[in-house]
């Protein structure tokens, strides 16, 4: 528990991003399940969450330097 704190706090970012895409690759995948798509298609679904989460992530982090300032 202690290795996870100590990601947390030295990667906040990181860390957010990583909880946020598992999150959306759940929801993602429960909401398509019966969609049919074949397997390339799941890849780029999953990849284009993942990234949208980075995304997510990156513009809340500006609120933060604003914060900082």
């Amino acid at each position: 528990m202690n290795v996870l704190q100590r990601f947390y706090q030295e990667h906040p970012n990181l860390s957010a991003w990583i909880v946020l895409s598992i999150g959306m690759l759940i929801i993602v995948v429960w909401s398509a399940r019966d969609v049919g798509f074949l397997p390339g298609q799941w890849v780029a679904l999953g990849i284009a969450t993942i990234l949208l989460a980075g995304l997510c992530v990156w513009i809340i982090s500006w609120e933060d330097e604003e914060e900082g300032e």
